[in-house]
């Protein structure tokens, strides 16, 4: 397996401001249970999101896949990515190291409701991460 990093940019920076629309939180809210689901299978190995709200916010997922065709059909599978809510960006990425500590509190969990801003891949060589 192959590492990679796809990092997503909302199309409509407004939604981060004034707030998104209906249909753009449905959409996020499909993207959320998207990536619980990769991650939940061990193929996500983190999603995030930078918490500005200006031109230069992104949100990353960085994966595992067998191949960069397989990388990018996850990445235009997000619903935020294949219904242009926002734009996607695929890099080759190698984790070099991982925290056995894992994220501090504050991270969305299952019963938390997703934010409604980018968030949108597994280990290859070396070491895999051990889970908390």
């Amino acid at each position: 397996m192959q590492q990679f990093l796809y990092r997503i940019q909302p199309t409509r920076l407004e939604m981060l401001g004034a707030g998104p629309t209906a249909h753009e939180a449905s959409i996020v809210g499909e993207h959320f249970r998207y990536l619980e689901r990769l991650t939940a299978s061990g193929v996500v190995l983190m999603a995030g999101r930078t918490l500005n709200s200006d031109e230069r916010t992104f949100g990353i997922v960085v994966f595992s896949a067998p191949s960069e065709k397989e990388a990018e059909e996850l990445m235009r599978s997000d619903p935020c990515v294949r219904h242009g809510v926002m734009r996607a960006e695929l890099f080759p990425y190698r984790v070099a190291l991982w925290s056995l500590k894992g994220p501090e509190d504050g991270a969305a969990g299952p019963d938390q409701a997703p934010d409604p801003t980018p968030a949108p891949v597994s280990p290859a060589a070396g070491p895999q991460p051990r889970q908390p």
